[in-house]
């Protein structure tokens, strides 16, 4: 009699230990009973009735996930090959068991579909100066599908975008003409502003005869420097020669 009871002690025990689990802090373990959901189940160590009860574990840690490329043709018809990355979490252990079978195959499935067709509603020159707001409606549009299986998105980056080689070289081309374009206006908008401020200077000048002797005596003091042999001789000096002779000779006379 003591044997049997000992033996029931023992199966007791072999069940009661083959019922217990560790659940780790970024786990949930979701508590079906006869195949009915009863709960969740806390980080720690924790107890599940054989037989009784199955539990399911579920991650709450952010998933990376990266969508395959895939040809895309924009607005304006231009074909190109895109690839994202996306983050999702699961915030409802519950739904993400109950109410969808695989999460992440969804989230990936769903999420091609999204860049598919969000892109295909831009511009190719949209798609490359407004990334960040296509990024945000792309998430923006799986979490709405995501959230009725307690799933949410956090964030999805366009990773890469591959052009045709023939539009490369057009847009480096275009590239090229529009720096040119700037780089003539540039050179014009100096043009400008020189002879603005010669005009100015010619008008000092003018106002002050002196001034132009003083840049003339400058301009050579420049030229000096340089230790050459080149002789010079101002207008200003050969007329004040000029003055000069005549005037000795009306005092000669």
């Amino acid at each position: 009699m003591e044997g049997i009871i000992i033996i029931s002690i023992l199966i007791l025990l072999v069940i009661l230990l083959s019922g217990l689990r560790v659940i780790k802090e970024y786990e949930r373990g979701v508590i079906f009973s006869l195949g009915k959901y009863t709960g969740i189940k806390e980080p720690g160590l924790r107890i599940v009735i054989p037989i009784i009860q199955t539990m399911t574990r579920v991650e709450l840690r952010t998933v990376t996930m990266a969508i395959p490329s895939q040809k895309i043709i924009t607005k304006d018809n231009v074909s190109i090959d895109i690839a994202a990355v996306a983050y999702y979490h699961v915030v409802d252990a519950g739904k993400s068991v109950i109410a969808i079978e695989d999460v992440f195959s969804a989230v990936n499935q769903i999420s091609q579909t999204t860049v598919r067709n969000v892109v295909g509603q831009f511009n190719l020159d949209q798609l490359l100066s407004q990334t960040s707001e296509i990024n945000n409606q792309i998430k923006t549009v799986i979490d709405s599908h995501t959230e009725p299986w307690g799933v949410q998105v956090t964030a999805v980056e366009i990773k890469d975008i591959f052009l045709p080689e023939n539009m490369q070289r057009a847009m480096a081309k275009e590239a090229e003409a529009e720096r040119e374009r700037r780089a003539k206006i540039v050179a014009a908008e100096g043009e400008l502003q020189a002879a603005e401020k010669l005009g100015k200077a010619a008008d000092q000048m003018a106002a002050h005869p002196v001034a132009l002797q003083l840049r003339t005596l400058q301009t050579m003091a420049e030229i000096s420097v340089e230790k050459n042999s080149t002789i010079i001789f101002p207008a200003q000096f050969m007329t004040t020669v000029k003055e000069a002779i005549e005037v000795i000779k009306a005092e000669g006379k």
